[in-house]
């Protein structure tokens, strides 16, 4: 799974939730769970595989920021602390291209190695659907929230003297 799909499971997760003691496991859990289900992958090469990476890694770095800004304050830290969680486990890709080793033992390397249900094709009908998934997910509940905000920000504004 592209890593931009697992910072967006991370928001929803976040964003469902306003605990980020909560919202970090979940999102590590959630991580694995997307990497067991049909995703796009087996790369060509490790030119290509690192052609798809850092565009996917830039783009998940702006969707982590643009999430993070438009979280209404008392969502924040959890949104943040899912999509840290979703994101984590596949540190272990640039520590290995740029210093020849995982940061994780041996057995989480393995076990994440051997979850993925990787294919070429599955671009569109799989990693673009969760994306929108994910993010519809995210913008409702956000929006949800930001509009419980205002409300409860007009009833404190009337209960005043």
């Amino acid at each position: 799974m592209l890593i931009t799909n697992h910072v967006l499971s991370g928001a929803l997760i976040g964003a469902a939730t306003d605990n980020p003691a909560v919202a970090l496991p979940l999102g590590v859990a959630s991580h694995f769970a997307l990497d067991a289900l049909p995703h796009w992958g087996k790369w060509l090469s490790k030119s290509h595989f690192l052609r798809v990476a850092v565009a996917d890694g830039l783009t998940g770095l702006a969707v982590m920021g643009a999430a993070a800004a438009v979280t209404p304050t008392v969502r924040r830290a959890s949104v943040i602390a899912g999509m840290l969680g979703a994101a984590i486990p596949d540190v272990d890709k640039p520590t290995r291209i740029f210093f020849g080793f995982s940061p994780f033992p041996r057995r989480v390397d393995e076990f994440h190695s051997r979850i993925q249900d990787e294919a070429p094709g599955r671009f569109y009908s799989h990693e673009m659907v969760a994306a929108a998934l994910f993010a519809a997910g995210f913008t409702a509940l956000t929006v949800a929230a930001r509009a419980r905000a205002a409300t409860d920000l007009l009833a404190a504004m009337r209960a005043r003297p």
